[in-house]
């Protein structure tokens, strides 16, 4: 829907988070109106967001609304699924608002009637890409991207392309061997979807894959200890990782590079909906309000991660010269394709076979 418009925004937009559960709760503070008349609220957020990447907006938040308490916790994106189907899989609290990075678990959640319908006040300021069914919204637009040691990968070896990657793995494995790392699509939802991306877009995919299988690839459920061991030097490059967790330990970690590939520049959104289970769903509503305001976008892009806010850009996330690769991915049905048990053991069956053909 509106493809065209969805690719101009998201050229200037970017960036975006990912298996031990944490939990952060805000009180309350004194003094301030109630944002909810009467009666003191809670508010369960479940999401694969770090915490600390969202504590700046928690806070805001609760300055607005004092008399929600609010529970953040932080599980992978498998569990989110799991939870919301099966709340007794899971030691956290229902969530009242669930908010994952794997967009096609959460389709798949929203498809078969797990979200309840809501239409945000802010609908007017969001992209129809970025909508569906009035139950699911995409909140940020995140380019995926590939991570260096700059300390330890010569300008020489850093990959601008796919195929770039490929021949490095060819030409210089003794150097490699075991250094490449990339999410486990067999634990994370997150990386599931994103090689299932790379896999639609060319068939190609298959070799680089076959590359990694040569190389000894290692495979991760989070994006945190990918960039530790990037940065302590125990790999060298990462594939297929969430750019704002990059960008923000870039500012910090003079070792960490990363690269938006030239071939094309994956764009991914955080999902959010609001569960038929909710406990409490106007607190839910309210902070689905807050996401999607210019507020709440501004607070996201501090922490490098792209709005989906039509008329909020994002200057310095993605290079210039990278804008005509972007290929977002759009919210809708299409991202079910690989949930269907028989395509999806199809898939993780092929991607072992090209690991092992060696």
């Amino acid at each position: 829907m509106a493809a065209a418009k969805a690719l101009a925004l998201c050229v200037g937009i970017l960036l975006t988070w990912p298996a031990m559960s944490e939990q952060a709760q805000l009180g309350p503070l004194k003094g301030q109106a109630s944002a909810i008349a009467g009666a003191r609220e809670q508010l369960n957020i479940v999401s694969t967001t770090q915490d600390a990447d969202v504590a700046d907006l928690l806070a805001d938040f609760r300055a607005s609304h004092p008399d929600i308490e609010i529970v953040h916790t932080k599980i992978n994106s498998n569990d989110i699924y799991n939870q919301v189907v099966d709340p007794s899989t899971s030691s956290a609290a229902p969530g009242d608002i669930v908010w994952s990075s794997a967009m096609d678990l959460q389709i798949k959640l929203v498809n078969d009637g797990y979200a309840q319908p809501y239409v945000s006040k802010e609908i007017a300021h969001i992209p129809d890409w970025a909508i569906w069914k009035d139950e699911a919204y995409a909140i940020t637009a995140e380019p995926i991207v590939i991570v260096y040691n700059k300390n330890l990968v010569a300008e020489s070896d850093v990959p601008r392309t796919r195929t770039d990657l490929k021949s490095l793995l060819s030409r210089k494995p003794d150097i490699y061997r075991g250094k490449i790392a990339t999410y486990d699509p067999e634990q994370s939802g997150t990386g599931f979807l994103f090689i299932t991306r790379d896999a639609g877009i060319t068939r190609t995919t298959w070799d680089l894959v076959r590359a990694f299988g040569s190389a000894g690839i290692k495979l991760y459920s989070t994006t945190g200890t990918v960039l530790d061991r990037i940065s302590s030097g125990e790999h060298l490059l990462a594939y297929n990782m969430i750019g704002s967790y990059a960008i923000e330990r870039a500012k910090e970690d003079a070792s960490i590079g990363i690269v938006f590939p030239a071939d094309y520049i994956t764009l991914m959104s955080r999902i959010a909906f609001i569960p038929v289970t909710a406990p409490h769903p106007e607190s839910a509503k309210l902070f689905l309000d807050y996401l999607l305001s210019e507020r709440g976008q501004k607070f996201l892009l501090a922490r490098s991660v792209g709005p989906v806010r039509l008329g909020l850009g994002a200057e310095g996330v993605i290079p210039a010269d990278r804008s005509g690769a972007v290929k977002p991915i759009h919210i809708g049905a299409e991202l079910l394709t690989y949930l269907d048990q028989s395509k999806r053991a199809s898939f993780l069956k092929e991607w072992r076979r090209a690991l092992q053909d060696r």
